[in-house]
């Protein structure tokens, strides 16, 4: 017996040993990087150590592995901006996703997970095989612009499956729908707050030399009226104004969910609704404010026709709606009268360049006069048949010039369409609708099948959500879906939209519970 325990009582003082002679030379190294003031050391050991802790509690527990990366992603650039922009902060949100891939698929291996058959995966292949042979295009300088390419379009595609399992019940919605509106919550003060008091808000006094001609842009009316656009957590105004209509539609959908399931945090989400909303108007760009205001209108109609009528709570339906429109016309009252100067110029923005009879109207130039040119120019370049490469034009160019010492090529264009038509040939358009059509259609009946139930207004908030981004924001521009943000949401709402019938089927009763506790509590007067 005595002869057992020794060894053991001699390798537990090594380790501690061991672990002290660690401790006490990171203490060395970290007071001579305090005495010196290198504090970015001692910003980068910390996420280091954030990082490590992150790494087991994936492993451990791809639930709560997931919520980290999400949170991450979201505050990820604001690190950025204060750090100067290096290649390992901008792929460590894709290092923490790896991970959760990772223990992802052993948790299904091992029969913990359900996972499911995408219906429209055989159009979506397509697209696939082609992006892959593009990798290895002759024309590409770089095989390093094929794998940014790649990773652009298909690296966050497994989120489809990651969300899909994420949902088990009604609760796991609710959490998270909640983490949603409490992240818009925080995105969109600091945006108001910009807008209001300048980009220097949150913001370093000077940004990476790639960095510098997007986190500090200005507009000015016609008639003179000067203003910014506010960036808030994010590098660039343009990713700050493409997160809110997705934050907003999501924001929609949880109003309409909540106030047929539960009555907790509605007055959260009904919060970030407000606050979305006069986000957008303050962010000085025509885009995300038309897609707010629009998804708004059209959203609320879609809620009333998939009303649960037969239950008799389309009534609660009509409330969630009024209650929005409610709140987000106080919200704006509220900064037109405290800030008068700042939501006029922006207002004015709007009215001189979105109507007929603004004195610079450039709607219908943008809607169609522009793209068009855009796609046509596509033509003009010797290589449009085949394409020079995925990636060649894609958001992440400068990073893979930074670490190749090549100049990107110069072949962009605005245009979606163009855009794949440059980087992978004519047949890329024609693949990228038939794949979008059928992710539509096949969402399309899962949002139908979940009319009149408690499910539909955040199903078809998903919904309209994978339409404005395949198609209407496509048109304009590539930039939305490549865009890791809106690719990140897109796959895991998809996941999720198609899990959202095995929830009925897991508490069909639950509906009439809903109805019957509003009853008792007096909210159906």
């Amino acid at each position: 017996m005595q002869t057992i325990r020794i060894p053991a009582l001699r390798t537990q003082a090594l380790i501690g040993i061991g672990f002290m002679g660690i401790a006490l030379l990171a203490a060395w190294q970290i007071g001579g990087k305090i005495a010196i003031g290198d504090t970015a050391f001692l910003i980068y050991a910390a996420l280091g150590f954030a990082a490590c802790a992150a790494t087991v509690v994936i492993m451990q527990n791809w639930r709560t592995g997931f919520y980290i990366f999400f949170v991450w992603m979201m505050f990820e650039d604001l690190v950025r901006k204060y750090m100067g922009n290096g290649l390992a902060l901008f792929f460590g949100k894709d290092v923490l996703l790896a991970l959760i891939y990772l223990s992802f698929y052993a948790a299904v291996r091992k029969g913990r997970e359900k996972t499911f058959r995408p219906p429209f995966l055989f159009f979506f292949s397509l697209f696939f095989w082609l992006g892959l042979l593009q990798v290895f295009n002759p024309n590409s300088p770089s095989i390093w612009y094929g794998l940014l390419g790649f990773k652009v379009y298909f690296y966050y595609v497994p989120l489809l499956f990651v969300g899909y399992s994420l949902i088990r019940n009604d609760e796991d919605l609710k959490k998270f729908l909640t983490v949603n509106a409490l992240l818009a919550i925080a995105v969109s003060v600091i945006g108001i707050t910009q807008s209001i008091r300048g980009n220097g808000f949150l913001n370093p006094a000077s940004l990476a030399p790639e960095l510098q001609e997007l986190g500090d842009l200005n507009k000015t009316t016609l008639s003179g009226q000067f203003f910014n656009l506010p960036d808030s957590v994010f590098v660039s105004a343009g990713r700050y104004t493409e997160y809110l209509p997705i934050a907003f539609l999501i924001a929609m959908g949880a109003a309409g969910y909540l106030l047929l399931y539960t009555k907790r945090s509605r007055g959260l989400v009904f919060t970030a609704i407000g606050l979305l909303g006069v986000a957008a108007l303050l962010s000085g760009n025509r885009g995300c404010f038309g897609t707010i205001l629009i998804a708004s209108v059209l959203l609320s109609m879609g809620f009333v026709w998939g009303a649960p009528w037969r239950q008799r709570q389309a009534h609660r339906m009509v409330k969630a709606i009024r209650q929005s429109a409610l709140i987000a016309a106080t919200a704006l009252i509220i900064v037109f009268a405290l800030f008068p100067q700042e939501a006029g110029s922006r207002l004015q923005y709007y009215t001189e360049t979105m109507l007929p009879n603004g004195g610079n109207y450039q709607l219908g130039y943008r809607a169609w006069d522009y793209p068009l040119q855009n796609f046509l120019a596509a033509f003009s370049l010797p290589n449009w048949v085949f394409g020079y490469g995925i990636g060649t034009a894609s958001l992440g160019t400068q990073y893979v010039a930074k670490l190749t010492g090549t100049r990107p090529l110069p072949i962009g264009v605005e245009e979606g369409y163009g855009a794949l038509i440059v980087q992978m040939g004519i047949v890329a358009p024609v693949l990228w609708i038939l794949w979008t059509a059928a992710l539509l259609y096949y969402s399309w009946k899962v949002i139908r099948t979940l009319r009149e139930t408690r499910l539909f207004p955040i199903a078809l908030a998903i919904g309209w959500y994978a339409f404005v981004l395949l198609y209407q924001w496509t048109y304009g521009s590539m930039n939305g879906y490549e865009n890791y943000t809106c690719n990140v949401f897109l796959w895991l709402l998809i996941g999720i939209l198609f899990r959202l019938p095995d929830l009925l089927v897991k508490s069909p009763n639950r509906d009439s519970l809903v109805l019957a506790d509003s009853q008792a509590s007096g909210l159906s007067s």
